[in-house]
């Protein structure tokens, strides 16, 4: 059987990350001269929307290099998402984790790499009840 057959694949792209050199400096660039709406600033990350898909703006890691861009996949059911990809033979570098408790969701991520080493991740926003 095709695994596409299954129903399951990924489409809408919910953040996209970029590494910076100066935080803040990157923080005015695109709040202020590109307009983007800022959400909010965690240390080392800030994170605009672009209607509806996040931006992601990350200093270089502790060691200086810096990241490649990350695609964020939105999924509705995470551990579901994964299982699925697993059975497809995607190995996951990370699996479903809550990273973070915000206002109205936790956020769950997974992650994994296509086949030229670029970091893929599954996230879900799941609503605090």
């Amino acid at each position: 059987m095709n695994p596409a057959d299954s129903g399951f694949g990924l489409g809408q792209i919910g953040q996209i990350g970029i590494t910076v050199t100066d935080l803040d400096r990157s923080i005015a660039f695109y709040r202020d001269t590109l307009g983007m709406k800022f959400l909010f600033r965690v240390p080392n990350l800030a994170f605009f929307d672009c209607a509806g898909i996040r931006l992601m703006l990350g200093l270089p890691e502790a060691n200086g290099e810096f990241f490649r861009p990350i695609l964020y996949f939105r999924v509705d059911d995470i551990q579901k998402a994964a299982d699925e990809l697993s059975r497809r033979g995607i190995t996951f570098e990370t699996k479903p984790t809550m990273i973070a408790r915000l206002e109205k969701h936790n956020l769950w991520l997974a992650g994994f790499r296509d086949p030229d080493r670029n970091i893929i991740e599954l996230m879900s926003e799941v609503p605090r009840g």
